[in-house]
């Protein structure tokens, strides 16, 4: 279902174990990633992921919240969305 995924996009410089952090808690969320793609520009890291929460225990806010704390911890920005505002915000 639509209200089951989210859209994580995380954002800042590239270092060692940004990947591993946030798979590492989404894998203790429950949160399981279903796409993902990632680049590097220069010294500067991007990954997006399209991610399915219907497993999760846990509600979107709380996701949000501890998905924020990991990246805060790398120095990272990081945006969680629902798809369906993510798809809503990108049609014209």
């Amino acid at each position: 279902m639509s209200e089951d995924k989210i859209i994580v996009t995380i954002t800042g410089k590239d270092k060692t174990g940004i990947v591993a952090k946030i798979a590492t808690t989404m894998a203790e969320l429950k949160v399981n990633i279903e796409d993902i793609k990632q680049t590097i520009m220069q010294d500067y890291f991007v990954m997006m992921m399209l991610c399915n929460i219907s497993d999760s225990m846990e509600s979107f806010s709380t996701i949000k919240d501890k998905l924020t704390e990991s990246a805060g911890s790398l120095n990272m920005t990081i945006w969680v969305q629902r798809k369906e505002i993510f798809d809503r915000m990108h049609t014209i």
